[in-house]
C-alpha cells in the first residue's frame, strides 16, 4: 500500500479533474499546478504503481507514448486531434463487429481510435 502524499493526490486529482486519457507529461503539467517543484519522474513512478494497484488503466494508441485513464470506465474507444496531440473519450461501440470476420474466424476484442480535429483546434 503506497503511503499518501500531497504528489499523488495531485496526480489523481489530474486524472480525475482531466476526463481523458492523459499522457504523462500532460499529468506532471495538471499535477504540478498543486504541487511546486513535482518532478517527472515522480510522476512516472506514481503513475506506474497506480496502474499496478488497478486506479489507472493504459490506453495504448499505436506508435505513440501510451496514456493513462481511470481504471473502470465503461466500454468505450478513443478520438486523437491530430492537430493538439490530445486524446478523449468517446461512447459507445459500433457493435456488429462480429459481421466483419472472415468465415471461421473469432473475435476476442477490438479497438477503434478515431483521428481528426477537436473542437478546440478547430476555433483557431
Amino acid at each position: 500500500m503506497e503511503r499518501k502524499t500531497r504528489q499523488r493526490d495531485a496526480i489523481r486529482d489530474a486524472f480525475e479533474a482531466s476526463g481523458r486519457p492523459l499522457s504523462t507529461q500532460e499529468a506532471h503539467a495538471l499535477a504540478a499546478r498543486e504541487v511546486e517543484g513535482l518532478g517527472i519522474a515522480t510522476v512516472y513512478r506514481n503513475i506506474r504503481s497506480l496502474v499496478e494497484e488497478g486506479w489507472l488503466h493504459t490506453v495504448e494508441l499505436p506508435g505513440e507514448p501510451a496514456r493513462y485513464e481511470r481504471a473502470g470506465l465503461e466500454h468505450h474507444h478513443h478520438f486523437r486531434c491530430r492537430l493538439c496531440e490530445r486524446v478523449f473519450d468517446i461512447e459507445g461501440c459500433p457493435g456488429a463487429l462480429k459481421s466483419l470476420l472472415p468465415r471461421g474466424f473469432r473475435l476476442e476484442g477490438h479497438e477503434v481510435l478515431l483521428y481528426g480535429i477537436c473542437p478546440d483546434c478547430a476555433r483557431r
